[in-house]
């Protein structure tokens, strides 16, 4: 498939989400403002699979049928994800500043390989995962929501995007990557500026980069019962040839330590983006549909029950970049190339009609959904995010029964990415609450002793003092969201 001349300035397509060929862009205006809608357009003008335009008007397909995801997600020998195959970006039509080379520049981590070495890097990070039982993840959740409550019950009010589902993610991950309790505000801060892709973006990035960086050096030294020791210690055990493999000059220039700190980034921003979407999509519901909430209040549904529901309708990413086709084929008729892209429609897929037919009906207990994806590369914090969200909303709600929703529901914001559409902000009210501890009062309670009053490494700057000193591009975070 050849790259499509880009339309000129000023071109009557570029008005109408259009571009070379008729087109249609997955990115600007238009598909933002109703990406759910265009999926639907697309699936009726092409099927199962459409031919689309990403950034910089190059061509990709957008998988939108269940089926045909799953085909994807459970063929990596037919669609790989090593974007080395990426023929636009092999033939130079994806230079250093398109928007699109954060997001797809090959690296040496789980994310960006196949097969044996895939295997063995991605066992490193479910067997990190795995060692913490679920009892005990919930136990941390459980302090931390209260801990968030505490700062705003008492002022009857809370926007529980910004003060609830952004900052529980990222506190509980903290504390399972094992960085220092000194650190995790400042962090949390940092991943939400990163995330809002604001001027100081790349400071804030940097400021992550330089936490993890430290930790890996702590934990070299002491390791603990967290994520970042175990990595540590699976590294040491690889053998030559993985090592050459991860680490060949003509391939990446990442060390060993600077492996293990880009695979701590995708286990902590990529369970804190999906994990704090996820809340914020059930709390949406909870304040929104009398009906929802009145079955979850009465016991006709279960939280897991209400969470599969919002997988199927609201997964947490809406698409994901991306599979690159490692033959010609086709898929639902359409003839894919070797080297050419292929977009994953997670949210087109769980409202395909061939697999929901009757979308009014209820799907509790289904976990078909493609909101973790499937196959080799399926989500492997699944687990660890259904647990922060069932506990962390559970504590919510038993604290605060009464919310309701401080604005009308047409007044609420989205916004929308290539890969993700989010609830901008939820404003609440309730019954005001003299504040009276159910679990920790500091951040600090909530950790063991060892992790207590430990200071940021010297190297730490804040985000702004980074911002000064420069700072380098964003790397996990950038090539997994597009932030």
């Amino acid at each position: 498939m050849s790259t499509p001349p880009i339309s000129p300035p000023g071109c009557p397509a570029h008005g109408l989400g259009l571009g070379p060929g008729g087109l249609r862009r997955l990115y600007g205006p238009e598909a933002e403002a109703d990406p759910l809608g265009l999926y639907e357009q697309l699936r009726h003008q092409h099927g199962q699979v459409a031919p689309v335009l990403v950034q910089g008007d190059l061509m990709a397909w957008l998988v939108l049928g269940h089926r045909e995801n799953l085909h994807v997600l459970q063929n990596p020998s037919l669609f790989s994800r090593d974007s080395r195959l990426w023929r636009d970006m092999a033939e130079g039509r994806v230079p250093p500043e398109h928007p699109l080379t954060p997001v797809a520049a090959w690296q040496p981590v789980a994310n960006f390989v196949d097969g044996s070495h895939h295997k063995r890097l991605r066992g490193a990070v479910t067997e990190a995962l795995g060692r913490f039982d679920r009892r005990g993840i919930r136990t941390h959740v459980t302090r931390f929501a209260n801990q968030l409550i505490e700062r705003f019950e008492s002022v009857g009010q809370a926007d529980l995007v910004a003060d609830f589902a952004e900052r529980l993610p990222m506190l509980v991950m903290c504390r399972l990557i094992g960085l220092p309790e000194s650190e995790t505000p400042r962090l949390v801060e940092a991943a939400l500026d990163m995330i809002a892709g604001t001027d100081t973006a790349v400071a804030s990035n940097a400021y992550i980069t330089t936490a993890l960086q430290q930790l890996v050096v702590e934990k070299r030294e002491r390791p603990g019962h967290d994520v970042a020791s175990y990595l540590i210690a699976h590294w040491s055990e690889l053998s030559d040839d993985d090592r050459a493999m991860l680490t060949d000059d003509d391939r990446s220039e990442l060390t060993g330590d600077e492996i293990v700190v880009e695979h701590l980034r995708l286990v902590l921003i990529g369970a804190f983006t999906k994990t704090a979407n996820l809340i914020s999509s059930m709390l949406h519901l909870v304040v929104t549909d009398r009906r929802f909430r009145t079955h979850l209040s009465g016991g006709q549904m279960t939280l897991p029950d209400a969470l599969d529901q919002v997988l199927w309708d609201a997964p947490p990413l809406t698409s994901v970049l991306g599979r690159w086709a490692t033959s010609d084929t086709k898929l639902a008729g359409q003839p894919i190339r070797a080297g050419d892209m292929v977009l994953l429609g997670l949210a087109a897929g769980n409202v395909d009609p061939a697999a929901r037919p009757d979308l009014t009906a209820p799907v509790h207990g289904n976990r078909s959904h493609l909101a973790f994806g499937s196959g080799p590369h399926e989500c492997p914090g699944e687990d660890i995010a259904l647990a922060i969200a069932d506990t962390g909303i559970d504590t919510l709600l038993a604290r605060l029964p009464d919310i309701q929703l401080a604005v009308d529901e047409a007044d609420l914001r989205w916004t929308s990415s290539l890969m993700s559409r989010n609830l901008t902000a939820l404003p609440v009210t309730f019954e005001m609450r003299l504040t009276t501890p159910a679990g920790p009062t500091k951040v600090s309670d909530a950790l063991p002793p060892e992790h207590r009053n430990t200071p940021l490494p010297a190297a730490m700057m804040a985000p702004a003092a980074q911002a000064a000193s420069g700072g380098k591009a964003p790397s996990l975070w950038s090539r997994l969201f597009g932030g």
